[in-house]
């Protein structure tokens, strides 16, 4: 396969990611090629498009928690840039999250979070049920209580991943369908990739955007690519009967009996119920106990899901980290770059993760911000790249 030159960048990965990375630097003037492949269990076409730092923040993840904050304020005006270059709708939602808890012990666990939240300038509201069920009304009686996010909003990945394809191609990326095997270069610095077809692709930049498989990619030196261990999650894409009332109106996350849960509506009628967390390696089967489990948990909020058809199966794999925090930017290979590990967040991440590469691309260097998400902090002599050069 020949393209008509060795383009600026190459992007190996066609998730969410992979995407935004190549349409921020298509946008800044760059040629990009963009190579991609099917894969069973990728997580950016299985992924709810929760854009929820406040009701996921857990302890022991601030910094993780911050960089969410960050890009969800990204998040109205990265959707206005994408229209500037798209007519492709992304779902974005704004009716903010509601997080109820079905015991007193989940409602403990709530107002302990709560705290969290308080301290990190977070805002959210706490309702009692009645308030719950205002806002609500198919929730049912028996929860106890929870907490109104404002700014926990959603966006369809699916709808998203469309348009910012649609996007970076606008701006002139090309896109190659193919499984890249091989990374071509050495320990100093890259030059391209090599295809399963047997394909050479010359490039000056090769960006590493594979999720989970990334670390499979072979002719990288060792310890360039941490682990990425696969997190199988299941999910159902259901859809309201035709002319019924909507089952909820916003996101809905729930705490019953210490499982969490959570519903998210789009604007056409479906209603997505996930997800499990399950450290299966690459098991992509759906499950009848992960199936089970979350209509179990979904009926105890909202008994009204068991009317809603089922359309859609879903099994991904989101790729976790050794820390759960993104890997982004150069690595010790020169023009190699990173932008892998997103675990939970990529669709939240998607923002600034453009923002970061599309810095990372054209100077070299981290933005500040990002330091301690460098690419190469698992390495045992380094320290976080601020800034690698790249040329």
């Amino acid at each position: 396969m020949q393209l008509r030159s060795a383009p600026d960048v190459l992007v190996v990965g066609g998730g969410l990611i992979g995407l935004v990375t190549a349409w921020r630097a298509a946008r800044l003037g760059m040629r990009v090629t963009v190579v991609s492949a099917e894969k069973a269990g990728a997580a950016s076409g299985v992924a709810a498009g929760m854009l929820t730092p406040a009701t996921e923040a857990v302890f022991g993840e601030e910094s993780l928690i911050r960089l969410g904050l960050r890009s969800q304020q990204r998040y109205p005006d990265f959707i206005a840039e994408l229209a500037e270059d798209t007519d492709v709708d992304p779902g974005y939602r704004t009716e903010g999250t509601l997080q109820v808890g079905f015991d007193p012990d989940d409602m403990a666990t709530l107002a302990e979070l709560q705290q969290l939240r308080d301290r990190l300038g977070i805002r959210t509201e706490r309702l009692t049920s009645r308030e719950c069920r205002r806002l609500e009304p198919m929730l049912a009686p028996t929860v106890r209580g929870g907490f109104l996010a404002p700014d926990d909003h959603s966006v369809d990945p699916r709808r998203l991943s469309e348009a910012l394809r649609a996007a970076a191609a606008a701006r002139g990326a090309l896109f190659v369908a193919g499984h890249v095997r091989e990374v071509v270069g050495g320990e100093d610095a890259v030059r391209g990739v090599v295809l399963d077809s047997g394909d050479t692709l010359d490039a000056g930049q090769v960006v590493l955007a594979a999720g989970v498989w990334s670390s499979d990619i072979v002719g990288l030196p060792e310890g360039v690519v941490p682990p990425l261990r696969p997190v199988k999650g299941q999910l159902l894409r259901l859809r309201t009967p035709l002319g019924a009332e909507p089952l909820v109106t916003r996101t809905v996350r729930g705490l019953v009996t210490g499982s969490p849960v959570y519903l998210v509506p789009r604007a056409d009628g479906e209603v997505i119920l996930g997800a499990t967390q399950e450290e299966m390696g690459f098991d992509t089967r759906l499950t009848v106990g992960g199936v089970w489990e979350m209509l179990r948990d979904a009926r105890e909020l909202v008994p009204g899901v068991t009317e809603l058809e089922i359309v859609e199966t879903c099994v991904g794999l989101r790729p976790g980290p050794p820390d759960n925090e993104p890997l982004l930017g150069p690595t010790r290979v020169r023009g190699l770059h990173l932008a892998v590990g997103h675990y939970r967040h990529g669709v939240l991440l998607a923002p600034v993760t453009g923002d970061v590469m599309a810095e990372v691309l054209s100077t070299g260097r981290l933005p500040d911000y990002a330091s301690h998400l460098a690419a190469d902090r698992f390495l045992p002599s380094s320290s976080p790249s601020k800034g690698v050069e790249t040329s």
